[in-house]
């Protein structure tokens, strides 16, 4: 800033400088940032943002997917009521929660249990034991399905030979109304095990050595270590372990498609099946698209909850 000040005149006259480079320099990289982003951005808002908006705004309405679309009748909230008085819609969503509650019970448990044995310092071969079970996980569903199948079938079914062999009576797994849906929570935590090993096994790597080894001069066991220090420590790690094992539970669809179609007599039609069967098989939009939203609610809310607690421990 430099000042003027003419002869005999009053006081001085301060000119400012030009505004800096590096101004113009943030909106130019703003500009190019938006420009760079606009076709990442209009992606989302067609294919995800308008079409949630659509399904929210379908739900309010009764309409059949197999007429024009000027035939809607808007009917308020009786589709989100008709959930809880149809009686195919109540055992969707109670066969969901009993799908989603075995399978975290499960799941998470089990998945803590190998994490801790395969994280033993004096394991032998416990990489290739990861690797195999992560496996599980980026094996396409499709084949897994296929070899699921295969173990399921009743008579020469390996998992059958086997009981029948020791003189167990072997149920039909996937056809007997009892045993269906609890064969299809064995799938689930076969399949998505390693996944939640490999998070596990990451949150003990950043428990510090240091602890257990004050704890085994204090003369504490294994057990007492694992419930005083490790299981505390690897809190935020089980609680978003529990988040994803709720997400991709209550989400289920594929091996429910592959498998059973939400037989027999309805024991493994789930939420997210009776979406699907109730748009595109029967056509009520509306009641379909009731049933996304409410399922969308209650994600978002668990979520929620699980995120607070994952704060509440960090803090």
């Amino acid at each position: 800033m430099t000042t003027l000040k003419a002869v005999g005149e009053g006081p001085a006259v301060r000119v400012l400088p030009p505004a800096p480079r590096s101004r113009n320099r943030r909106r130019t990289q703003a500009g190019w940032s938006a420009l760079f982003l606009s076709p990442t951005l209009l992606i989302i808002g067609t294919f995800i943002v308008v079409p949630m908006i659509m399904t929210v705004w379908i739900s309010f309405h009764q309409w059949s997917m197999f007429t024009p679309i000027d035939d809607m009748t808007f009917v308020g909230l009786d589709n989100y009521a008709r959930l809880l008085t149809d009686s195919t819609r109540v055992q969707a969503i109670t066969n969901t929660a009993v799908y989603v509650g075995l399978s975290v019970l499960l799941t998470v448990p089990l998945a803590l249990l190998v994490s801790l044995l395969l994280y033993f310092p004096t394991l032998r071969g416990k990489h290739v034991v990861r690797v195999i079970l992560f496996a599980t996980y980026v094996i396409p569903t499709v084949a897994i399905v296929i070899i699921w199948s295969n173990i399921y079938a009743p008579g020469y079914g390996p998992l059958s030979a086997s009981l029948e062999a020791i003189g167990i009576p072997s149920p039909a797994w996937l056809s007997d109304p009892s045993w269906a849906l609890v064969s299809l929570v064995i799938f689930n935590v076969w399949q998505m095990l390693g996944y939640y090993v490999i998070l596990l096994t990451a949150g003990l790597t950043q428990i510090p050595e240091e602890l257990y080894e004050a704890a085994k001069l204090d003369g504490a066991g294994i057990v007492r270590r694992t419930v005083s220090i490790t299981v505390p420590l690897l809190r935020r790690s089980l609680v978003f372990v529990v988040l994803m094992t709720f997400i991709n539970s209550i989400q289920v669809f594929d091996p429910i498609y592959l498998l059973t179609q939400g037989g027999p007599a309805g024991s493994t039609n789930v939420v997210s099946f009776e979406i699907q069967r109730s748009a595109f098989q029967y056509g009520v939009a509306g009641e379909a698209s009731a049933m996304a939203v409410s399922l969308f609610m209650i994600i978002v809310v668990i979520g929620a909850v699980l995120g607070i607690i994952m704060k509440g421990r960090a803090k």
